[in-house]
């Protein structure tokens, strides 16, 4: 999926500049930063990724342990743990802190990343909540089971094919499941549309659902207590979740039209993030660090774009937040439609592209295409006085191209996430002088198209690699035809 701006391209990796052990040691990129009461040994940093190695109940896994390890081996400034559920709710193999009892685990991946990283690596622990999404269901199982029959659609039916297809409501349903989808189009109401062609979703608008109208009541406590957890398990510090196609992504966005005093408005859109961001803090206190991952642009029709994110950015900076991370779509708004018995993934779509580029892509590119909104957004901050850190990310693979991002004031420090899969050593070998040794991201996604099917996360250079020294004692998928972890370095 291309973007927008333009004939697809296939682009080449930019050709690369890797630093001497002396230019690193004097560049910005491995220089340290305060990040609030958190100071840095560099300014790298590994963004969060969900692997799929977490227990189905939520534990961390020795597979958890070994994934966060292998990155904390290329000593990055910051590393950020996956997307960590705040309740205790199932929600697959995805790490959560929604009880107690995840402590103990969490503790675990914490002392891991300070051995391997030798006490370099800041630990973060990504934090969000989800809403409810189904999969796209069977046509006659929709009709059958999960349309609300009104009056709109017995006079839709009776008007189109007669009084008896509309003589109750089973002829009714039966009927419509017979309907064409153009002729669905002009029967249901769009949300109903959307609901048989993509999956039913929750969205934060829907006041009518009570845990929904409930979630500025409820949502501050929970990922405070989480924060509380996290902490106790021994993290440097969380960073609240509020990018993408998640619950305080949508309470932030344009397309928030509650009208309970948290949406419509910028101050009403922005009330709940910030009561969340208050909550944690009087729990966590001024001394841990507390940070966000925020869109810079929600590249959907409607929706949010950088003005809105500058305010966020000023609203988020004068409430005291020590650092913002800064992504761009990946939205449910436009995803493209899943195959019947699958869930609708957010990267799928022209916000998904803008997200996660390609080397297929339009004449912009993919290297550092997101790096503008960064830029824009630090330079609002400065120039109202506020010093918060901003963490550039998007296609960011060259030491060259991340220190001039620095030098040049659009961040204050340099996010990698697909190039540090293909190579969690990168940061490390580039420290050393010794970056052609650096394997290159290649910028297809293989690691998306794991991830969207819910598959353990590896990358294309590395996971059939069964030939490196370490493979014997590497961990394989589930099939067993690949490696889940990237084979060791050995400077």
């Amino acid at each position: 999926m291309a973007g927008a701006g333009g004939p697809v391209v296939k682009h080449a990796l930019p050709v690369p500049h890797w630093p001497t052990a002396d230019e690193a040691a004097r560049s910005l990129l491995f220089a340290p930063i305060a990040l609030g009461p958190l100071r840095t040994t560099s300014r790298t940093w590994v963004p969060a990724m969900v692997p799929w190695r977490a227990t189905e109940d939520g534990l961390v896994t020795p597979n958890v342990l070994d994934w966060y390890g292998r990155f904390a081996d290329g000593a990055p400034g910051v590393l950020v743990v996956e997307a960590t559920g705040i309740r205790d709710v199932p929600s697959g193999p995805l790490l959560r802190i929604g009880h107690d009892r995840f402590v103990p685990g969490l503790r675990d991946l914490v002392r891991t990343v300070r051995e391997r990283s030798g006490g370099h690596t800041r630990l973060l622990l990504q934090i969000l909540d989800f809403l409810s999404i189904r999969r796209r269901p069977e046509k006659a199982k929709y009709f059958q089971r999960f349309l609300t029959v009104g009056e709109r659609h017995v006079a839709a039916v009776r008007e189109r094919f007669g009084a008896a297809a509309a003589a109750d409501e089973p002829n009714v349903r039966a009927q419509l499941a017979t309907c064409s989808d153009d002729d669905l189009r002009t029967i249901l109401t769009a949300r109903e549309y959307r609901d048989y062609a993509h999956g039913a979703r929750e969205e934060v608008s829907d006041l009518h659902l009570p845990h929904v109208r409930e979630l500025p009541r409820v949502l501050p406590g929970l990922f405070a207590a989480a924060a509380a957890r996290a902490r106790e398990a021994g993290f440097d510090g969380v960073e609240l979740h509020f990018a993408h196609a998640y619950p305080m992504a949508s309470f932030l966005s344009r397309t928030n039209v509650r009208d309970d005093g948290y949406g419509g408005s910028l101050p009403g859109r922005q009330r709940l993030p910030l009561e969340v961001f208050a909550a944690v803090r009087a729990r966590v206190g001024t001394d841990w660090c507390i940070g966000t991952r925020y869109l810079g642009d929600e590249a959907i029709a409607g929706g949010s774009d950088v003005d809105d994110a500058i305010a966020h950015g000023l609203a988020f900076a004068g409430a005291g937040f020590d650092f913002l991370s800064i992504s761009k779509g990946g939205k449910f708004d436009d995803a493209k439609q899943p195959n019947v018995g699958e869930a609708a993934y957010p990267y799928t779509g022209p916000s998904g592209h803008e997200c996660m580029p390609t080397v297929r892509s339009d004449e912009r590119g993919p290297f550092g295409r997101n790096v503008h909104l960064a830029a824009a957004i630090r330079s609002a901050l400065r120039a109202a006085g506020h010093h918060t850190p901003v963490v550039a990310a998007g296609g960011i693979c060259d030491f060259a191209q991340a220190e001039s991002i620095l030098q040049r004031g659009e961040a204050d420090l340099i996010a990698a996430a697909r190039q540090s899969l293909a190579d969690p050593d990168w940061w490390e070998k580039m420290r050393r002088g010794r970056g052609g040794e650096v394997r290159r991201c290649l910028f297809t996604n293989y690691c998306e198209g794991l991830d969207q099917k819910h598959k353990e996360v590896t990358c294309q250079l590395w996971d059939r690699d069964f030939a490196a020294p370490d493979a014997a004692t590497t961990p394989r998928s589930a099939d067993g035809k690949r490696r889940l972890l990237a084979p060791r370095w050995q400077p």
